[in-house]
């Protein structure tokens, strides 16, 4: 672990500009600062009162979600959301962390995973209760969701004092439990004016925090849009202090800085990532109908550039309007699991053939085809966190249900060797040369040797589509290859997959193509794979004399698993070919009808 965490810094401080040292170095002075003074009960920060007119002048967000009885039932029996991890062992490392200031939170391999943890402690599980209070009338349930969410947040506020525990180690996590608390002080009937100050003075402390340590520099990403809501949110309600102004301007020039940095301008995610670029563009929108309905800025601009990314998602989604895995995802919600702020409107409109040159991908929907090709690249500079090394990947779907998969994620710690796999090239429909990564994994987030993708050819012909990408990532070998990949689309027939290599030396090239679990999977005549999923059918097979081998759910190495959801795993087939020569002598051809 120690040679890790000194690889890890070793990395960040490569990358490091003279600003973000002297930032960094800021931090540390506080923190050492700040732990001498919780390690004597000295009183950190002086709060000021906040009157309830200050808080009942403010308008709430719109908040939109299918919440059941039933969800409801179960969360005022004790469930949270917690990422499909056990809860008792979240709660006992709770318990063995929180008396410890959150810097000397020494995380081990026999810890749960440190996201899974912070989960609960979002505490969006008492958003569902409260949008479900908000739309329904019987006086009953609200009068239990009343009691039930002012007890658990006083509780957890009582439990996690500031700075100790694991709550406090991200600035992230500070920010959305902001909203929350919010929205508790909006609509709950049962606080005492005790029970405002206690709430408020915890959202306080939250928001001093988040402003001391935001995500800058190396670090921006779609932590700082998270943070930068619960500035917004939190200096809204303590806009009467010098300092709540301050916080309230602090997070709406973030949120108009990282506009044209993290939405590019085809709308896609500069880090390559949907998942997270559902949450940042909700964040977006949460953010975007509250300063409006409080006057509190001008949202014109952020709107525009929002909806070109909501326009984007809308060209990604399933036909269960889920998105499909693409890059890193934690299943993190701006709201809450199964809900959402007010999303302005995106375009529906969905062409046969669309290109996204900035994000780097192209998309089929023709028929009951479905197809996204990436020629993007690795992900957001200068650490490309949340990329995975998928260059010329593809998947495709059939009347909207999933053939060839992006496997997804698992998880980001105490996952070893699954936390390179997932991320990596074998876990992607792509090639794999010498089991090399197109890229280098430097630690479970940090990439190095980035690849560039090139989108050569998109155009139509006789109603047919002719597609073609290549990328550098294995130039950087002792004896260097380009891979390219053409795809043809014949409307009625199907797809021919060509990859082609240039470059020197002797390579083995890695074919791979993942199947969804729920595929059967049956070898029929002449070397042909027929895959089902619900009763849709396509049948792929390599020609020129190449066979597939089926691989299910092996472990050294690794290959052919697949993660639905983040915590969960399962055995899933991938059809794997493995050619070795010169790179002009090899080629991979595949058929597949549709």
């Amino acid at each position: 672990m120690l040679i890790e965490k000194f690889h890890f810094y070793l990395v960040r401080l490569k990358t490091a500009s003279l600003g973000e040292l002297v930032y960094r170095a800021r931090q540390f002075i506080l923190v050492r600062r700040l732990k001498k003074k919780v390690a004597q009960g000295q009183q950190i920060l002086s709060i000021p009162e906040v009157v309830p007119n200050q808080i009942n002048k403010l308008h709430m967000p719109e908040l939109n979600g299918h919440v059941s009885e039933q969800e409801v039932e179960e969360i005022l029996q004790g469930r949270v959301f917690s990422l499909n991890t056990d809860l008792e062992g979240i709660r006992e490392f709770e318990r063995k962390t929180r008396h410890l200031f959150f810097n000397d939170i020494k995380l081990t391999g026999q810890d749960p995973d440190i996201r899974a943890v912070w989960e609960p402690a979002r505490l969006q599980h008492l958003t569902v209760l409260l949008i479900y209070k908000s739309n329904h009338s019987d006086a009953t349930t609200r009068q239990n969701i009343d009691a039930y969410v002012r007890k658990s947040i006083l509780e957890w506020i009582d439990r996690n004092p500031f700075l100790r525990g694991s709550h406090y180690m991200s600035a992230m996590e500070c920010g959305l439990r902001i909203p929350v608390f919010f929205y508790a002080l909006k609509l709950l009937g049962n606080l005492t004016p005790s029970d405002v100050q206690h709430i408020t003075a915890a959202m306080y402390f939250h928001v001093w925090w988040i402003q001391k340590r935001l995500s800058l520099y190396s670090s921006l990403g779609n932590h700082t849009i998270a943070e930068s809501v619960g500035l917004i949110f939190g200096g809204a309600v303590f806009q009467h202090a010098p300092e709540g102004r301050r916080w309230l301007q602090r997070g709406v020039d973030l949120l108009e800085q990282e506009l044209y940095h993290q939405i590019l301008d085809d709308g896609g995610p500069a880090e390559q990532s949907l998942n997270y670029h559902r949450f940042v563009v909700d964040l977006y929108f949460s953010a975007i109908d509250f300063l409006e309905k409080n006057g509190l800025h001008d949202c014109k601009r952020l709107k525009a550039r929002v909806e070109t990314a909501e326009a984007f998602l809308s060209a990604f989604s399933t036909k269960e309007d889920s998105l499909h895995s693409w890059g890193d995802s934690d299943d993190g919600r701006a709201v809450a699991p199964g809900c959402f702020p007010h999303r302005l409107g995106s375009d529906k409109k969905q062409d046969r053939l669309r290109t996204f040159p900035f994000f780097g991908s192209t998309v089929i929907k023709d028929g009951n085809l479905g197809l996204i090709f990436n020629h993007g690249p690795l992900g957001m500079a200068p650490l490309y966190n949340h990329g995975h090394a998928d260059a010329l990947s593809l998947v495709v779907t059939k009347n909207g249900r999933d053939m060839l998969v992006d496997p997804g994620t698992f998880r980001y710690n105490i996952a070893g060797k699954y936390r390179v796999y997932f991320r990596g090239t074998r876990a992607h429909n792509t090639i794999c040369i010498d089991g090399q990564e197109q890229a280098v994994q430097e630690t479970n987030f940090i990439w190095s040797s980035p690849y560039k993708s090139r989108l050569i050819d998109c155009s139509e012909k006789d109603n047919e589509i002719f597609l073609t990408a290549c990328h550098n990532g294995y130039t950087r070998l002792k004896d260097p290859v380009q891979h390219a990949r053409s795809i043809e689309y014949k409307p009625g027939a199907g797809l021919i997959i060509t990859d082609t290599f240039q470059g020197s030396g002797s390579h083995a090239y890695e074919l791979n193509f993942h199947l969804h679990p729920d595929a059967t999977i049956l070898e029929k005549e002449n070397d042909w794979w027929q895959i089902n999923n619900q009763g849709n059918s396509i049948y792929i097979k390599l020609l020129e004399g190449k066979r597939f081998e089926l691989i299910k759910g092996q472990e050294k190495p690794i290959l052919g698993w697949y993660s639905p959801a983040y915590g969960i795993k399962q055995k899933s087939g991938v059809l794997s070919c493995t050619a070795h020569g010169y790179p002009e002598e090899v080629e991979f051809k595949t058929a597949i009808i549709v």
